[in-house]
């Protein structure tokens, strides 16, 4: 078995900033991808930002220049600094990992439970 446990979500002024953690844990064996989405209430989950084992990163637009994603390959984490937030920032964020369990075993899409990200104007 394999979790993913968030935390660092929170309330926040606009303009503030937040860190978010994710920690892998349970039969692991390598992690391929790391990623955070959101989940807006009413909306689509989307993805906000993701990193691969080699370290290459992907944002979405709306994040591009104020969140940063990186991992620590080690500890089996992942982190989203979250700088300049706005109002529409406001979401759920899920933590997301492609994991395989072992040597020669397909990864497999794993999802923590989700931390809260609240920015108020």
């Amino acid at each position: 078995q394999v979790q993913l446990v968030e935390s660092g979500g929170g309330l926040v002024q606009a303009g503030g900033s937040l860190r978010l953690s994710c920690a892998a844990s349970g039969s692991i064996f390598s992690i391929n991808y790391m990623g955070w989405y959101r989940q807006a209430p009413g909306k689509q989950r989307e993805l906000v930002a993701g990193i691969i084992s080699g370290g290459s990163t992907t944002y979405a637009e709306s994040v591009k220049g104020r969140f940063t994603i990186s991992r620590d390959n080690a500890k089996n984490m992942v982190y989203l600094q979250m700088n300049s937030l706005k109002p529409e920032d406001t979401a759920v964020y899920y933590c997301n990992a492609k994991i395989s369990s072992g040597s020669g075993s397909f990864p497999r899409n794993y999802w923590g439970q989700g931390t809260q990200v609240t920015v108020s104007s």
